[in-house]
């Protein structure tokens, strides 16, 4: 598969890659399919509108960690919390914590 996709959602297909490398037992089209998905699911449905370029990259590499978590919605829900909670480095906490609602 050849098929790439803008910043900040390369880090998606990077995630992908590496998992597929790190556990033999992940096929590396199959999960470059999923995280390609999550990508274009992501920038069709505007989640990220309104953040700046920063807070969006911190979101898309938090989703990368939270997508490969042995509970990824448990993981999402406290990464949401935590933007909230401990916004440090963050431009838009709240922004931050919506998108990931």
């Amino acid at each position: 598969m050849s098929q790439s996709v803008d910043p900040p959602f390369d880090l998606l297909l990077a995630t992908a890659e590496a998992v597929a490398r790190e556990r033999p037992d992940v096929d590396l089209e199959l999960a470059r399919e999923v995280f390609l998905e999550a990508a274009t699911l992501l920038d069709n449905g505007l989640a990220l509108d309104g953040l700046d370029e920063h807070d969006a990259r911190v979101v898309i590499a938090g989703l990368c960690a939270d997508l490969v978590a042995p509970d990824p919605g448990a993981a999402v829900r406290a990464r949401s919390q935590a933007a909230l909670d401990t916004p440090e480095g963050l431009h838009d906490p709240k922004g931050v914590a919506a998108s990931l609602s």
